[in-house]
Protein backbone atom coordinates (compact mmCIF):
# COMPACT_ATOMS: atom_id res chain seq x y z
CA UNK A 1 0.00 0.00 0.00
CA UNK A 2 2.89 2.50 1.10
CA UNK A 3 4.44 1.55 -2.54
CA UNK A 4 1.35 2.67 -4.34
CA UNK A 5 0.76 5.71 -2.89
CA UNK A 6 4.54 6.58 -2.99
CA UNK A 7 4.21 5.33 -7.23
CA UNK A 8 0.98 7.75 -7.18
CA UNK A 9 2.62 11.04 -5.51
CA UNK A 10 5.85 10.25 -7.90
CA UNK A 11 3.66 10.53 -11.04
CA UNK A 12 1.61 13.00 -9.80
CA UNK A 13 4.89 15.28 -9.37
CA UNK A 14 6.58 14.15 -12.65
CA UNK A 15 2.96 15.63 -14.47
CA UNK A 16 3.22 18.78 -12.52
CA UNK A 17 7.10 19.29 -13.51
CA UNK A 18 6.15 18.27 -17.24
CA UNK A 19 3.28 20.77 -17.05
CA UNK A 20 5.51 23.71 -15.25
CA UNK A 21 8.19 22.83 -18.26
CA UNK A 22 5.32 23.22 -20.97
CA UNK A 23 4.15 26.39 -19.43
CA UNK A 24 7.65 27.93 -18.87
CA UNK A 25 7.84 27.06 -22.51
CA UNK A 26 4.97 28.68 -23.65
CA UNK A 27 5.98 31.69 -22.02
CA UNK A 28 8.99 31.50 -24.00
CA UNK A 29 7.37 31.26 -27.32
CA UNK A 30 6.91 34.97 -28.78
CA UNK A 31 4.48 34.29 -31.19
CA UNK A 32 1.84 33.46 -28.30
CA UNK A 33 -1.93 34.20 -30.14
CA UNK A 34 -2.96 37.76 -28.72
CA UNK A 35 -6.71 38.78 -27.44
CA UNK A 36 -9.07 41.56 -27.53
CA UNK A 37 -10.05 42.82 -24.12
CA UNK A 38 -13.19 45.25 -23.35
CA UNK A 39 -13.01 47.20 -20.85
CA UNK A 40 -16.32 48.99 -19.49
CA UNK A 41 -15.02 52.30 -18.05
CA UNK A 42 -17.34 54.18 -15.64
CA UNK A 43 -16.23 57.39 -14.41
CA UNK A 44 -17.47 58.88 -10.68
CA UNK A 45 -17.33 62.70 -10.94
CA UNK A 46 -20.39 64.54 -9.78
CA UNK A 47 -21.99 67.37 -12.64
CA UNK A 48 -18.94 65.57 -15.23
CA UNK A 49 -19.21 67.92 -18.26
CA UNK A 50 -15.69 67.34 -20.31
CA UNK A 51 -13.52 64.63 -20.76
CA UNK A 52 -10.02 66.37 -21.38
CA UNK A 53 -7.95 63.08 -21.78
CA UNK A 54 -8.56 59.88 -20.62
CA UNK A 55 -6.33 57.18 -20.92
CA UNK A 56 -6.32 52.97 -20.60
CA UNK A 57 -3.33 51.24 -19.87
CA UNK A 58 -2.87 47.58 -19.73
CA UNK A 59 0.71 46.27 -17.49
CA UNK A 60 2.05 42.91 -16.96
CA UNK A 61 5.24 43.87 -14.80
CA UNK A 62 6.53 39.92 -14.45
CA UNK A 63 6.73 39.86 -18.67
CA UNK A 64 7.12 43.71 -19.26
CA UNK A 65 4.45 43.86 -21.54
CA UNK A 66 2.98 47.26 -21.61
CA UNK A 67 -0.20 48.73 -24.37
CA UNK A 68 -2.09 52.12 -23.89
CA UNK A 69 -4.58 53.77 -26.08
CA UNK A 70 -6.47 57.05 -25.63
CA UNK A 71 -10.33 56.05 -24.36
CA UNK A 72 -13.74 57.57 -23.92
CA UNK A 73 -16.14 56.53 -21.55
CA UNK A 74 -18.00 52.85 -22.20
CA UNK A 75 -16.62 50.11 -23.54
CA UNK A 76 -13.11 50.04 -24.81
CA UNK A 77 -12.05 47.53 -27.00
CA UNK A 78 -7.94 46.98 -26.22
CA UNK A 79 -5.86 44.58 -29.01
CA UNK A 80 -3.03 42.84 -28.72
CA UNK A 81 -3.39 41.46 -25.28
CA UNK A 82 -1.01 38.47 -24.45
CA UNK A 83 -2.89 36.25 -21.88
CA UNK A 84 -1.12 36.49 -18.56
CA UNK A 85 -1.45 38.77 -15.01
CA UNK A 86 -2.42 42.46 -15.99
CA UNK A 87 -2.76 45.88 -13.84
CA UNK A 88 -5.65 47.66 -15.83
CA UNK A 89 -5.51 51.50 -15.47
CA UNK A 90 -7.91 54.41 -16.40
CA UNK A 91 -6.86 57.79 -15.66
CA UNK A 92 -6.79 61.32 -17.43
CA UNK A 93 -8.43 65.01 -16.34
CA UNK A 94 -11.77 65.83 -16.72
CA UNK A 95 -14.12 68.81 -15.98
CA UNK A 96 -17.35 69.14 -13.74
CA UNK A 97 -19.89 71.62 -14.96
CA UNK A 98 -18.77 74.53 -12.20
CA UNK A 99 -15.00 74.00 -14.58
CA UNK A 100 -13.23 72.46 -11.68
CA UNK A 101 -10.71 70.19 -12.99
CA UNK A 102 -10.29 66.71 -11.47
CA UNK A 103 -7.86 63.87 -11.94
CA UNK A 104 -9.53 60.61 -12.41
CA UNK A 105 -7.92 57.69 -11.57
CA UNK A 106 -9.40 53.55 -11.09
CA UNK A 107 -7.47 49.90 -11.67
CA UNK A 108 -7.96 46.40 -11.57
CA UNK A 109 -4.66 44.67 -9.56
CA UNK A 110 -3.16 41.58 -10.65
CA UNK A 111 -6.02 40.66 -12.78
CA UNK A 112 -5.88 37.16 -15.06
CA UNK A 113 -6.71 37.78 -18.77
CA UNK A 114 -7.05 34.22 -20.36
CA UNK A 115 -9.40 33.33 -23.38
CA UNK A 116 -12.03 32.55 -21.15
CA UNK A 117 -12.14 36.47 -19.36
CA UNK A 118 -12.23 39.01 -22.26
CA UNK A 119 -14.36 41.91 -20.36
CA UNK A 120 -13.35 43.76 -17.39
CA UNK A 121 -15.14 46.52 -15.24
CA UNK A 122 -13.05 49.58 -14.14
CA UNK A 123 -14.77 52.55 -12.46
CA UNK A 124 -12.13 55.47 -12.04
CA UNK A 125 -13.22 58.08 -8.69
CA UNK A 126 -12.19 61.45 -9.53
CA UNK A 127 -10.37 63.59 -7.13
CA UNK A 128 -9.73 67.62 -7.43
CA UNK A 129 -6.47 69.28 -8.90
CA UNK A 130 -4.77 70.05 -5.47
CA UNK A 131 -2.95 73.23 -4.99
CA UNK A 132 -1.02 71.97 -2.65
CA UNK A 133 1.68 68.87 -3.41
CA UNK A 134 4.15 66.68 -1.34
CA UNK A 135 7.32 68.21 -3.25
CA UNK A 136 9.94 66.03 -1.32
CA UNK A 137 9.76 63.27 1.06
CA UNK A 138 12.86 62.08 2.80
CA UNK A 139 11.84 58.73 4.60
CA UNK A 140 15.07 55.99 3.74
CA UNK A 141 17.19 57.32 6.94
CA UNK A 142 20.77 57.20 7.08
CA UNK A 143 23.48 55.71 8.10
CA UNK A 144 26.48 56.59 11.26
CA UNK A 145 29.73 56.41 10.84
CA UNK A 146 30.01 53.06 12.94
CA UNK A 147 27.30 51.35 10.35
CA UNK A 148 24.14 52.00 12.28
CA UNK A 149 21.03 53.19 11.66
CA UNK A 150 19.74 56.60 12.19
CA UNK A 151 16.08 57.43 11.06
CA UNK A 152 15.20 60.82 13.06
CA UNK A 153 16.32 63.02 9.52
CA UNK A 154 12.82 61.89 7.82
CA UNK A 155 11.06 65.21 6.57
CA UNK A 156 8.42 66.14 4.21
CA UNK A 157 7.98 69.20 2.20
CA UNK A 158 4.67 70.62 1.10
CA UNK A 159 4.80 73.34 -1.81
CA UNK A 160 1.69 76.02 -2.75
CA UNK A 161 1.40 74.84 -6.36
CA UNK A 162 -1.28 77.36 -7.02
CA UNK A 163 -1.10 81.02 -7.92
CA UNK A 164 -3.05 81.99 -4.84
CA UNK A 165 -2.11 81.95 -1.27
CA UNK A 166 -2.87 79.64 0.82
CA UNK A 167 -3.20 78.66 4.37
CA UNK A 168 -1.96 75.69 6.92
CA UNK A 169 -3.69 75.97 9.55
CA UNK A 170 -5.93 73.32 10.00
CA UNK A 171 -4.97 70.86 7.31
CA UNK A 172 -3.98 67.30 8.11
CA UNK A 173 -1.04 64.97 7.18
CA UNK A 174 -1.56 61.00 7.93
CA UNK A 175 0.57 57.92 7.47
CA UNK A 176 -1.74 55.14 6.13
CA UNK A 177 -2.12 51.27 7.24
CA UNK A 178 -0.28 48.94 6.53
CA UNK A 179 3.21 51.09 7.26
CA UNK A 180 4.95 48.97 4.74
CA UNK A 181 3.93 47.98 1.37
CA UNK A 182 2.60 44.23 1.11
CA UNK A 183 0.59 41.81 -1.22
CA UNK A 184 -1.30 40.89 2.04
CA UNK A 185 -3.92 43.65 2.82
CA UNK A 186 -5.94 44.69 5.49
CA UNK A 187 -9.79 43.85 4.80
CA UNK A 188 -12.14 47.01 5.22
CA UNK A 189 -15.69 47.06 5.95
CA UNK A 190 -17.50 46.41 2.49
CA UNK A 191 -19.88 49.11 2.57
CA UNK A 192 -16.97 51.67 2.69
CA UNK A 193 -16.24 50.43 -1.02
CA UNK A 194 -13.24 52.89 -2.59
CA UNK A 195 -14.37 55.79 -0.51
CA UNK A 196 -11.68 56.04 2.12
CA UNK A 197 -7.96 55.96 3.03
CA UNK A 198 -7.02 54.21 6.25
CA UNK A 199 -4.73 56.01 8.33
CA UNK A 200 -2.29 55.02 11.30
CA UNK A 201 -1.32 58.04 12.73
CA UNK A 202 -2.62 61.70 11.90
CA UNK A 203 -1.93 65.12 12.80
CA UNK A 204 -2.88 68.85 12.08
CA UNK A 205 -1.31 71.60 11.19
CA UNK A 206 -1.67 74.20 14.12
CA UNK A 207 -3.53 77.82 13.80
CA UNK A 208 -6.16 79.46 14.08
CA UNK A 209 -7.30 79.68 9.83
CA UNK A 210 -4.44 82.91 8.93
CA UNK A 211 -1.61 81.77 11.09
CA UNK A 212 -0.15 80.04 8.69
CA UNK A 213 0.24 81.11 4.73
CA UNK A 214 1.89 80.17 1.74
CA UNK A 215 2.57 82.08 -1.13
CA UNK A 216 2.83 80.62 -4.44
CA UNK A 217 6.43 79.25 -5.03
CA UNK A 218 6.52 78.70 -1.12
CA UNK A 219 7.13 75.28 1.13
CA UNK A 220 6.92 74.37 4.08
CA UNK A 221 9.08 71.40 5.59
CA UNK A 222 7.75 69.39 8.30
CA UNK A 223 10.32 67.38 10.42
CA UNK A 224 10.24 63.75 12.34
CA UNK A 225 12.74 65.67 14.53
CA UNK A 226 13.84 69.62 13.14
CA UNK A 227 17.25 69.79 14.43
CA UNK A 228 20.82 69.54 12.28
CA UNK A 229 21.11 65.96 12.30
CA UNK A 230 25.17 66.64 11.08
CA UNK A 231 25.52 67.46 14.91
CA UNK A 232 27.72 65.07 16.70
CA UNK A 233 25.23 64.21 18.92
CA UNK A 234 23.03 62.53 16.05
CA UNK A 235 24.72 61.39 12.65
CA UNK A 236 27.17 63.36 11.25
CA UNK A 237 26.76 60.97 7.83
CA UNK A 238 23.26 62.88 7.94
CA UNK A 239 22.66 64.21 4.71
CA UNK A 240 19.79 66.46 6.32
CA UNK A 241 20.13 69.40 8.02
CA UNK A 242 16.86 70.20 9.32
CA UNK A 243 16.96 73.15 11.90
CA UNK A 244 14.96 75.56 9.55
CA UNK A 245 11.87 73.51 9.54
CA UNK A 246 8.79 74.92 9.49
CA UNK A 247 7.20 72.35 11.76
CA UNK A 248 8.05 69.00 13.92
CA UNK A 249 5.98 65.96 14.77
CA UNK A 250 7.45 66.89 18.96
CA UNK A 251 7.14 62.96 21.07
CA UNK A 252 8.01 64.81 24.29
CA UNK A 253 11.23 62.75 23.65
CA UNK A 254 13.87 63.94 26.13
CA UNK A 255 16.33 62.35 23.84
CA UNK A 256 15.24 64.58 21.33
CA UNK A 257 13.85 67.89 22.99
CA UNK A 258 11.60 69.97 21.73
CA UNK A 259 13.24 72.49 18.58
CA UNK A 260 12.09 76.04 17.65
CA UNK A 261 10.40 74.56 14.98
CA UNK A 262 6.34 74.44 15.66
CA UNK A 263 4.69 71.73 17.09
CA UNK A 264 2.40 69.59 14.89
CA UNK A 265 -1.03 69.29 16.67
CA UNK A 266 -1.38 65.33 17.55
CA UNK A 267 -4.52 64.13 15.99
CA UNK A 268 -5.55 59.95 15.99
CA UNK A 269 -3.08 56.83 16.80
CA UNK A 270 -4.94 53.53 17.59
CA UNK A 271 -8.57 55.00 18.45
CA UNK A 272 -7.36 57.96 20.77
CA UNK A 273 -5.98 61.29 21.09
CA UNK A 274 -2.90 60.30 23.07
CA UNK A 275 0.30 59.85 21.26
CA UNK A 276 0.83 55.96 22.53
CA UNK A 277 3.66 54.68 24.90
CA UNK A 278 6.42 55.16 22.17
CA UNK A 279 7.76 58.58 22.31
CA UNK A 280 8.76 58.41 18.52
CA UNK A 281 6.97 59.42 14.88
CA UNK A 282 9.00 56.79 12.76
CA UNK A 283 6.95 56.23 9.67
CA UNK A 284 8.45 52.90 7.72
CA UNK A 285 12.07 53.34 6.32
CA UNK A 286 10.88 50.97 3.50
CA UNK A 287 8.14 53.44 2.17
CA UNK A 288 5.19 55.45 3.80
CA UNK A 289 1.90 55.66 1.96
CA UNK A 290 1.37 59.75 3.00
CA UNK A 291 -1.88 61.78 2.37
CA UNK A 292 -2.29 65.62 2.99
CA UNK A 293 -6.15 66.68 3.56
CA UNK A 294 -8.67 69.28 4.68
CA UNK A 295 -12.25 68.80 6.01
CA UNK A 296 -14.67 71.03 4.39
CA UNK A 297 -15.87 73.66 5.60
CA UNK A 298 -19.33 73.19 7.72
CA UNK A 299 -18.28 68.82 8.20
CA UNK A 300 -16.99 67.31 11.21
CA UNK A 301 -14.84 65.12 11.10
CA UNK A 302 -13.65 63.07 14.42
CA UNK A 303 -11.95 59.85 14.39
CA UNK A 304 -11.64 60.04 18.15
CA UNK A 305 -15.20 60.39 18.93
CA UNK A 306 -16.89 59.36 15.72
CA UNK A 307 -17.12 55.96 15.65
CA UNK A 308 -18.06 56.03 11.98
CA UNK A 309 -14.98 57.07 11.17
CA UNK A 310 -12.57 54.80 12.56
CA UNK A 311 -12.84 50.82 11.85
CA UNK A 312 -10.25 47.79 12.42
CA UNK A 313 -8.94 45.17 10.10
CA UNK A 314 -11.21 42.87 9.57
CA UNK A 315 -9.13 40.29 9.00
CA UNK A 316 -8.14 40.05 12.24
CA UNK A 317 -11.58 39.23 14.14
CA UNK A 318 -10.10 39.97 17.43
CA UNK A 319 -8.28 43.06 16.83
CA UNK A 320 -8.46 45.88 18.94
CA UNK A 321 -6.03 48.48 16.82
CA UNK A 322 -8.02 50.91 15.34
CA UNK A 323 -7.52 53.24 12.20
CA UNK A 324 -8.68 56.61 11.06
CA UNK A 325 -10.86 56.73 7.64
CA UNK A 326 -10.11 59.67 5.81
CA UNK A 327 -12.65 59.85 3.28
CA UNK A 328 -10.69 60.35 -0.34
CA UNK A 329 -12.90 63.75 -0.89
CA UNK A 330 -10.98 64.97 1.65
CA UNK A 331 -7.57 64.47 0.28
CA UNK A 332 -5.21 67.30 -1.16
CA UNK A 333 -2.40 65.55 -2.47
CA UNK A 334 -1.42 61.66 -1.96
CA UNK A 335 2.33 59.74 -1.82
CA UNK A 336 3.03 55.94 -2.40
CA UNK A 337 6.16 54.83 -1.82
CA UNK A 338 7.13 51.31 -1.97
CA UNK A 339 9.90 49.39 -1.20
CA UNK A 340 11.00 48.85 -4.75
CA UNK A 341 9.91 47.86 -8.30
CA UNK A 342 8.92 44.40 -7.17
CA UNK A 343 5.69 45.38 -4.54
CA UNK A 344 4.71 47.48 -7.07
CA UNK A 345 1.38 45.85 -7.02
CA UNK A 346 1.33 46.25 -3.20
CA UNK A 347 -0.78 49.46 -2.93
CA UNK A 348 -2.37 50.60 -0.02
CA UNK A 349 -4.34 53.52 -1.48
CA UNK A 350 -6.91 53.87 -3.61
CA UNK A 351 -5.87 54.33 -7.13
CA UNK A 352 -7.50 58.11 -7.50
CA UNK A 353 -5.41 59.09 -4.76
CA UNK A 354 -1.93 57.75 -6.50
CA UNK A 355 -2.03 55.87 -9.75
CA UNK A 356 1.38 55.12 -9.53
CA UNK A 357 4.07 54.41 -6.67
CA UNK A 358 7.65 55.73 -6.29
CA UNK A 359 10.38 54.47 -4.22
CA UNK A 360 14.36 54.66 -3.22
CA UNK A 361 14.98 50.79 -3.34
CA UNK A 362 16.99 50.53 -0.18
CA UNK A 363 17.10 51.73 3.30
CA UNK A 364 19.13 53.67 5.74
CA UNK A 365 20.62 54.61 2.13
CA UNK A 366 20.51 58.63 3.41
CA UNK A 367 18.20 59.07 -0.47
CA UNK A 368 14.29 60.04 -1.26
CA UNK A 369 12.47 61.12 -3.71
CA UNK A 370 11.32 64.45 -5.02
CA UNK A 371 8.95 65.97 -7.52
CA UNK A 372 9.75 66.59 -11.01
CA UNK A 373 9.89 70.06 -12.63
CA UNK A 374 7.01 71.09 -15.12
CA UNK A 375 8.90 71.86 -18.27
CA UNK A 376 8.00 73.40 -21.55
CA UNK A 377 8.66 72.22 -24.87
CA UNK A 378 12.08 73.46 -24.59
CA UNK A 379 12.74 71.52 -21.88
CA UNK A 380 12.85 74.64 -19.26
CA UNK A 381 11.19 75.13 -16.29
CA UNK A 382 7.42 76.60 -16.42
CA UNK A 383 7.55 79.51 -14.10
CA UNK A 384 4.40 81.69 -12.84
CA UNK A 385 4.58 85.62 -13.29
CA UNK A 386 6.29 85.95 -9.95
CA UNK A 387 8.53 83.10 -10.96
CA UNK A 388 7.30 80.73 -8.96
CA UNK A 389 8.18 77.14 -10.31
CA UNK A 390 5.22 74.67 -11.51
CA UNK A 391 5.94 71.01 -10.41
CA UNK A 392 4.64 68.02 -12.03
CA UNK A 393 1.39 66.97 -11.04
CA UNK A 394 -0.87 64.13 -12.82
CA UNK A 395 -1.99 62.30 -9.58
CA UNK A 396 0.86 59.14 -10.42
CA UNK A 397 3.84 58.94 -8.79
CA UNK A 398 6.17 56.79 -10.84
CA UNK A 399 5.62 59.39 -13.91
CA UNK A 400 5.90 62.80 -11.26
CA UNK A 401 8.73 62.03 -8.86
CA UNK A 402 12.60 61.56 -9.34
CA UNK A 403 13.68 58.53 -7.36
CA UNK A 404 17.03 58.04 -5.10
CA UNK A 405 17.85 61.49 -4.89
CA UNK A 406 20.00 62.76 -2.48
CA UNK A 407 17.47 64.53 -0.10
CA UNK A 408 17.20 68.63 -0.17
CA UNK A 409 15.43 71.12 1.53
CA UNK A 410 13.58 73.52 -0.70
CA UNK A 411 15.23 72.16 -3.63
CA UNK A 412 16.12 74.55 -6.61
CA UNK A 413 15.89 77.51 -3.88
CA UNK A 414 12.08 77.52 -3.20
CA UNK A 415 11.30 80.29 -1.18
CA UNK A 416 10.67 80.17 2.70
CA UNK A 417 7.70 81.32 3.83
CA UNK A 418 8.21 84.85 5.84
CA UNK A 419 7.11 83.50 9.17
CA UNK A 420 9.62 80.71 9.43
CA UNK A 421 11.27 80.92 12.80
CA UNK A 422 15.05 81.77 11.45
CA UNK A 423 13.10 84.64 9.98
CA UNK A 424 11.85 86.08 13.48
Amino acid sequence: MHMRIIYIVSLAWMLLVSSCDSFRDVKGVEDVASMSVAVNIQLDVENLAEIKDLTLKFDNYDEDLHLSQKCAVGKVEMDGVIPGIYTITVSGTVLNADGDEFYVNGNLVNKALFGHVNEVDVMAQGLKVSPLVFKEIYYAGSRSETGGVYFRDQFYEIYNNSSSILYLDGLYIANLTPSKSTLTLPVWPEEDGDNYAYAERVWKFPGNGTDYPLEPGESCVISQFAANHQLPQYNPLSPIDGSTSEFEFNMNNANFPDQPAYDMVHVFYDGKAEMGTVPQYLTSVFGPAMVLFQVPQGETWDPVNDASMKTTDLSKPNSDTYYAKIPVKYVLDAVECIDNESKVNAKRMPAVLDAGITYVGATYCGLGVARKLSLDENGEPIRRENGALIFQDTNNSTDDFERGVVPMLRRYDVKMPSWNHTLR
